[in-house]
């Protein structure tokens, strides 16, 4: 009997019989990242991110809880279960699926360049041999910046959040900061500390190190969550209540449709 108990235990887990309720969902989330993550001056986090995943959570009838984690540790923190999800402006790389799983796309996300009004850098190794790009730890500009960058000459500077990054641009530390191109606007060019800054060349799209959009971090394990969330996600489209969303934010889709 013990043997029989045993294997209709072990069915039961490998079909999902004991699968989690998910009517609390942890959510990892780096606060330095305006519009789509920061922290108010109460200490709670907020943002366009923030929002979406709210009305994630009460799609799918869970309580969100977010916690704090700087971006390079993402992916190990997820993976220690430290929080079930990443909803944090992380883009779907093939890299990255190598270690976790993703949900249906949430907004496209080219990264851009940043450098003083008036500047000639542009975002070539030729334009920028022998100067200093800041890039936050873990981030597509990282990986874009080094794979294509630092071997020809330009000095790639990481940082563990954003917020650093740019106070050393502010500081005359850095040439130049590489990021995604809407945080970069209204995050920061469309703000006081944006003054005497500009957009350095066009958007950068590159499938192997940039990615195609940002989804939700999971584990690859937990696909009853990536189906709740997606189903979740194509509601928020079909009712517009994430255009509502969105357009508290920005004044354009980040959304392509694909």
């Amino acid at each position: 009997m013990k043997k029989i108990a045993l294997c209709i235990a072990l069915a039961a887990v490998a079909t999902g019989a004991f699968a989690k309720d998910w009517q609390t969902v942890k959510i990892g989330v780096d606060a330095s990242y305006p519009p789509f993550e920061s922290k108010a001056p109460d200490g709670k986090v907020i943002g366009f991110d923030v929002d979406l995943g709210n009305a994630l959570c009460a799609k799918i009838h869970a309580k969100c809880i977010w916690v704090e984690q700087d971006f390079d540790g993402m992916i190990p923190a997820l993976k220690a279960k430290k929080f079930d999800a990443i909803i944090s402006s992380m883009s779907v790389t093939d890299q990255r699926r190598e270690q976790i799983d993703f949900s249906d796309k949430l907004f496209d996300a080219p990264i851009r360049m940043i450098a003083k009004t008036g500047s000639p850098l542009l975002p070539t190794p030729a334009s920028l041999a022998g100067k200093h790009v800041g890039v936050e730890q873990g981030t597509t500009a990282e990986a874009y910046a080094k794979a294509y960058w630092q071997a020809k000459g330009v000095t790639v500077v990481p940082y563990q959040n954003q917020d650093q990054v740019y106070a050393d641009l502010l500081a005359g530390r850095l040439d130049s900061v590489l990021q995604d191109e809407v945080q970069a606007d209204v995050g920061f060019l469309k703000t006081p500390r944006g003054a005497g800054f500009a957009f350095a060349g066009p958007e950068i799209n590159d499938q192997k190190t940039v990615g195609d959009g940002t989804a939700i971090g999971l584990r690859k394990e937990d696909t009853d969550l990536k189906a709740k969330l997606n189903a979740a996600l194509a509601d928020l489209h079909k009712t517009g209540q994430f255009d509502k969303l969105e357009k508290k934010y920005f004044s354009f889709s980040i959304y392509a449709g694909k």
